[in-house]
């Protein structure tokens, strides 16, 4: 019997969709393929393989070529993929680039990984960024710092969240919800004044921070 490899929700289902595509296509599925699949943006999707290609589930064939991914080992039994990550494995969590506490910034590099298994609630869809500016300082939240955010799309007034507004620009921000309809991104810095917007796509909510020591 193979060996289960220990793998969140969405890790799954992409290797799912990575299966069903070459059976049908018998080429592999680029990165912007599955992204369009799954509704999500590139560099997601580049965080979760990259994450696949860490467990050793997938790997490239070469460096620089769009159908490149493999699936290898274990995982090319579909029983393998059952299990969900377990308290023995050690985890990464993927850095996907840099927020903007202050002005926003271009939204999202390539991924690093962070071994700080702990700081992921089982069961949740978790990564980390890292903070850039000083806007959510009263929240103690500083530059340099890392945020442990979990994916979600929605968010409720006061929480803060990773959002990307209509420039494509991501920053991190308190949310609410005014009146008049508009979306109020605020910093927790009495200096800066809110950001107002029509509408804002939610990629996280800040769960916890990593305080970088200075």
């Amino acid at each position: 019997m193979p060996t289960t490899v220990p793998l969140t929700r969405r890790q799954r289902d992409i290797l799912h969709f990575f299966r069903d595509y070459h059976r049908e296509n018998e080429i592999s599925p680029t990165l912007e393929e599955i992204a369009q699949h799954f509704g999500l943006n590139k560099v997601t999707i580049f965080g979760h393989v990259a994450e696949l290609e860490r467990k050793g589930v997938l790997k490239r064939s070469a460096k620089g070529i769009s159908r490149g991914l493999q699936l290898v080992g274990p995982s090319k039994s579909e029983s393998a993929w059952d299990g969900e990550s377990s308290d023995d494995e050690s985890r990464g969590l993927p850095i996907l680039g840099t927020i903007a506490a202050g002005a926003p910034i271009e939204t999202l590099e390539n991924p690093e990984v962070l071994p700080f298994d702990e700081l992921a609630p089982r069961g949740k869809d978790v990564y980390v960024l890292r903070v850039q500016g000083n806007s959510m300082i009263e929240d103690a939240i500083c530059d340099g710092d890392l945020v442990v955010v979990e994916r979600r799309e929605d968010a409720r007034d006061g929480q803060t969240v990773v959002a990307v507004l209509p420039e494509e620009e991501a920053t991190l921000k308190r949310f609410y919800r005014e009146a008049d309809g508009r979306i109020r991104l605020q910093p927790a810095n009495s200096t800066m004044a809110p950001i107002y917007v029509s509408e804002v796509q939610i990629r996280g909510i800040v769960i916890g921070v990593i305080r970088r020591y200075r």
